[in-house]
């Protein structure tokens, strides 16, 4: 029975404009080394410039590795709830329905494209952002839509999730940071207290 091994991350570290910082790429280079001990098949990356750059990045260390872009993997808020919870009121202010439509439409594009079984045994990289990496995992968990708003998520932390026919999706690591020094990580966190 063939797995798809999804190796999903979040971004390097980018500035206010979009562009990965000097930390990001830092972040992203020593991801690629701990990628590659895995027979990586390919890296997929959302078309935004700190993906497509941070995957890049993991790419050159991956020799002969295919490096290419997957529309399903641009940022957008995948689901908008009816009723948003009071935190994150501010949040959803101003998302109108046909924006709403068009994320879960992305959503489901998402899911459809990457997460289920390979036809072939295969192992992926998916360089995203934060919210496509929490709907991933709140799929692959079967929760309810809503819980993909608390699911936080590292820049280059890695998640790695297993589909296999006929089997419930395996979630094997979520928002790791081992290959990141102490001040590399939780960067596009908030101010607090941090493991």
């Amino acid at each position: 029975m063939a797995t798809r091994h999804l190796y999903v991350v979040r971004h390097g570290a980018a500035d206010p404009f979009g562009e990965l910082t000097e930390a990001g790429a830092r972040q992203s280079e020593l991801l690629a080394d701990r990628l590659a001990r895995l027979p990586v098949d390919a890296v997929w990356h959302s078309p935004l410039p700190r993906a497509e750059r941070c995957a890049h990045i993991i790419g050159a260390r991956l020799p002969g590795v295919p490096v290419r872009a997957a529309d399903e993997l641009l940022d957008h808020v995948p689901h908008v709830p009816e009723d948003p919870p009071p935190a994150w009121a501010g949040f959803f202010d101003g998302y109108d329905r046909a924006e709403a439509d068009d994320g879960r439409r992305r959503a489901d594009a998402l899911v459809e494209r990457f997460a289920c079984p390979a036809p072939a045994e295969a192992f992926e990289v998916l360089v995203t952002h934060a919210y496509q990496v929490a709907w991933l995992v709140r799929h692959a968990l079967g929760a309810p839509v809503e819980r993909w708003l608390e699911l936080g998520c590292g820049n280059t932390a890695l998640t790695a999730i297993e589909y296999r026919d006929g089997a419930a999706p395996a979630l094997l690591l979520y928002n790791d940071m081992g290959h990141l020094p102490a001040d590399l990580r939780w960067t596009g966190f908030g101010p607090g207290v941090r493991p």
